[in-house]
């Protein structure tokens, strides 16, 4: 009989004698908690090599489309957000890890929403610029792959040097002003994630080096709870206050970091100069004293005004400003802070607030450390080739980018809602474990299968990643406690979706890319990754924020239930 295995609670007393049992179980042998990759490699190390190439002939036709039912969505809707020409490249990871600044360890291509950071706030989202040529502001977002002839050569940082930390989502950035009615008791449930996060990182620290999967799992699992619990209390206390704060629910779940893995190369990357365009301006709303209950929403419709600010600034980076317009754009934004932070001090009667008008490019005026992590800041891309410890090379321009928008076997769709986060794939394989992960790598004329390997295509052929999302829904949520369940994917044979979610238009993301073919031969191109993956093919994933307009949302619905094909 298999003992009854207790859920590990990482705030609770009774921690440590938790780990301890446990330690004594993997000790003996009672537990086995080595992950084996099914990413190809079939041992628990993440390093790569040639054995993580596949000639494409050698894969198995294995991709199946379901027959349509009478009454199917058949449409197709093509949009066209170009390759990232304007060159939008940033390690944040707004879907997974919001708030946290640089927290996806390794660069991604953006193309549509020009606004998009870690923090973005919807409604900076909404009013943002786009690559996309039919005003579509949605965010499509996934990692970039490199040429690298070193990469393959002795494998990359050994993430099983360091014990992991947990890295979590900045609750306080993602609250409103709080009114000094409650301000008080918030301060002391932020203090308790604090105390959650810390107690995670001892239990880790506890456990060792080894890469483990399960027990990372059994970790977060616990510290998802109870940040869950934690963050519902505050959102009720601000509810309580007439001041209900949206959007707490992408807070809560944290993720494993073995960043310090990387300690030693950041320091020598350090040295070179930061290349990605961005504002960094100082934070103030954990400067203020507490808010009068009726200034609260003035106070908060300044610091929404402050972040429409930045975002404005951060596109007029991005289109390519000498640096005699960087100083002017950089003045114009000290101006308007300035306004919208002394409207804040009168209201809020502080005095001393313009000292945190002024901002900078690239970090030179750090944030304030976001008061749910507690960890060093992560690094910024540094050189021309925005280069992170582990992930060097030069970035390769896809040749294409098809992003589709696809019907259901079963059914009509249901127009998807404005804000709906969506992930496919995992970032982390190795150190959460691979159910999550799926196969995304092919070639052209090669589209009826799908590897976890990186394929070498045939002379001539390029180089595919497909990315199916989830194409149904849960009915009333825009995103969830990890970030998945409020989509699903549909049945894979016959494209029902599961009981209680309904059918929405199926993103579809293509990238394509012209490889030499000696290049593909000697495993010389690679995802950038977590340290821990050291570019993992079954790493790959891709992220999506919808910003359609509702209206643009039903012409696309429409379309696809109609069974044409649009753009």
């Amino acid at each position: 009989m298999r003992p009854r295995r207790r859920k590990l609670r990482i705030g609770d007393s009774k921690t440590a004698r938790h780990l301890a049992v446990l330690g004594v179980l993997v000790a003996t042998g009672a537990v086995t908690v080595v992950f084996v990759s099914s990413g190809g490699r079939g041992t628990a190390s993440a390093s790569t090599g040639l054995d993580e190439f596949v000639p494409i002939e050698r894969v198995a036709a294995d991709v199946t489309v379901p027959r349509p039912r009478r009454g199917a969505a058949t449409g197709v809707f093509t949009v066209d957000c170009g390759t990232n020409g304007n060159g939008k490249f940033s390690p944040d990871n707004p879907v997974a890890q919001p708030g946290i600044k640089n927290g996806a360890e390794h660069v991604h291509d953006f193309v549509g929403n020009l606004a998009i950071t870690a923090d973005t706030p919807d409604a900076v989202l909404a009013a943002s610029g786009t690559t996309c040529r039919d005003g579509d502001r949605s965010a499509y977002f996934w990692p970039v792959v490199r040429i690298d002839k070193s990469v393959r050569a002795g494998g990359g940082a050994n993430a099983g040097d360091s014990a992991p930390t947990v890295s979590c989502p900045d609750v306080a950035g993602k609250l409103p002003a709080s009114p000094g009615s409650v301000a008080r008791a918030v301060k002391q449930q932020l203090a308790r994630l604090d105390r959650l996060s810390a107690a995670a990182d001892r239990a880790l620290a506890a456990h060792g080096t080894r890469i483990d999967a399960r027990f990372n799992n059994t970790v977060l699992a616990s510290l998802r709870a109870q940040r869950a619990g934690v963050v519902k209390q505050i959102s009720r206390l601000l509810a309580g206050a007439g001041h209900k704060p949206a959007g707490l629910v992408s807070t809560v779940d944290c993720d494993i970091s073995y960043d310090g893995s990387h300690a030693e190369q950041t320091a020598a990357e350090a040295a070179l100069n930061a290349a990605t365009p961005t504002v960094s301006c100082p934070g103030i709303k954990d400067h203020l004293p507490d808010v009068p209950d009726r200034a609260v929403d003035e106070v908060n419709r300044d610091l929404g005004e402050l972040d429409q600010q930045i975002a404005e600034a951060d596109q007029q980076l991005l289109a390519g400003a000498g640096s005699g317009e960087t100083d002017a754009i950089l003045g114009r934004l000290r101006a308007e802070r300035s306004a919208a932070i002394n409207r804040i001090g009168i209201a809020v009667r502080a005095a001393g607030l313009d000292a945190y008008a002024a901002c900078a490019v690239n970090g030179a005026v750090p944030a304030p450390t976001p008061s749910t992590s507690g960890a060093a800041p992560l690094p910024d891309p540094s050189g021309p080739n925005l280069e992170l410890p582990g992930n060097t090379g030069r970035i390769l321009r896809p040749a294409s980018v098809l992003i589709e928008y696809r019907g259901n076997a079963t059914g009509k769709v249901t127009p998807m809602p404005k804000f709906l986060r969506a992930l496919t794939g995992d970032a982390k394989p190795t150190s959460r474990g691979p159910a999550n992960a799926r196969a995304a790598w092919t070639c052209s004329g090669f589209t009826d299968r799908l590897s976890d390997k990186y394929p070498i295509c045939p002379a001539g052929r390029q180089v595919l990643r497909v990315h199916d999302f989830p194409g149904c829904w849960d009915g009333k949520n825009l995103d969830s406690e990890n970030h998945r369940s409020q989509v699903a994917f549909a049945d894979r044979r016959t494209g029902a979706c599961p009981a209680g979610f309904v059918a929405i238009p199926q993103l579809r993301i293509t990238i394509a890319y012209d490889i030499p073919l000696k290049v593909q031969q000697l495993g010389q191109y690679a995802l950038d990754s977590f340290p821990e993956e050291n570019h993992n093919p079954f790493s790959d994933h891709d992220d999506f924020i919808n910003v359609n307009s509702n209206r643009q949302m039903q012409k696309i619905a429409a379309c696809i239930n109609a069974g044409r094909r649009c753009s």
